[in-house]
């Protein structure tokens, strides 16, 4: 491999530690949320650029466990798979002594971007959410926790098919970039795909939820839509992208 590829591959995976190492301990808001994940979509493209068809198939899968509090649905289950699929991991929900957990699997850089991208995603939920309940004081009780649930669950939707838009965008941008590129995607895909079988878990659906597509849906779906992706976040962001 040239001095300069290594290099290339060096500096991506140092800038991914650094992200992944980055602790989201102020809230951020939908519009940072999503510029996180143009970002770790960006990393992701000149990762796999930068590589070779023998990097990946000598590349070690590893798991990244991220545990959750409480065996109760959450509004951002809605989005995993999503994360899972744009971060080109495996994912399932582990229950067992250890306590729930989500386990994604895949090469070492792609897992570390889908923890980081949950945890940004998630803080963002929780941000918006609450703009949400404090613009209608008149809700109080059941009909606040219904509907600040069915908000999340719209959040999650939206988010969840931009995700998807934006993986396939990726893929076609390294097929376009690359003349063997669309063939490297593949023997990724195979490596993971290999790799998990070895670890023998067996995946099952966890089904689909019934959504409460009401008005308070519909205001989730909005927040997961309005942030316009082909720009940065403004100089007003609280420093978790710089």
């Amino acid at each position: 491999m040239p001095p300069s590829q290594e290099t290339e591959i060096a500096r991506v995976k140092a800038r991914i530690r650094a992200l992944a190492e980055r602790t989201v301990s102020n809230g951020c808001t939908e519009a940072e949320a999503m510029a996180a994940a143009e970002m770790v979509g960006r990393l992701l493209e000149r990762y796999a650029l930068s590589m070779e068809e023998i990097d990946l198939r000598e590349a070690r899968c590893v798991q990244v466990e991220i545990p959750l509090p409480g065996r109760q649905r959450r509004p951002i289950d809605g989005c995993v798979p999503a994360i899972a699929r744009f971060c080109d991991c495996k994912v399932w929900l582990a229950r067992d002594g250890v306590g729930p957990r989500y386990v994604f699997f895949g090469f070492e850089t792609d897992t570390a971007l889908a923890a980081y991208l949950f945890q940004v995603i998630g803080r963002a939920m929780v941000v918006e959410v609450e703009h949400f309940r404090a613009a209608r004081p008149a809700l109080r009780g059941v009909p606040l926790r219904q509907a600040s649930t069915s908000f999340q669950q719209g959040m999650a939707a939206r988010l969840a098919e931009r995700l998807e838009v934006m993986h396939a965008e990726r893929e076609a941008g390294v097929a376009a970039q690359r003349q063997t590129g669309t063939a490297l995607m593949l023997v990724k895909h195979r490596v993971v795909d290999d790799a998990f079988r070895e670890t023998g878990t067996r995946l099952v659906s966890g089904g689909r939820r019934s959504l409460r597509q009401n008005a308070a849906f519909r205001h989730g779906e909005a927040a997961g839509e309005r942030v316009n992706l082909n720009r940065p976040v403004s100089g007003n962001g609280r420093g978790l992208l710089e």
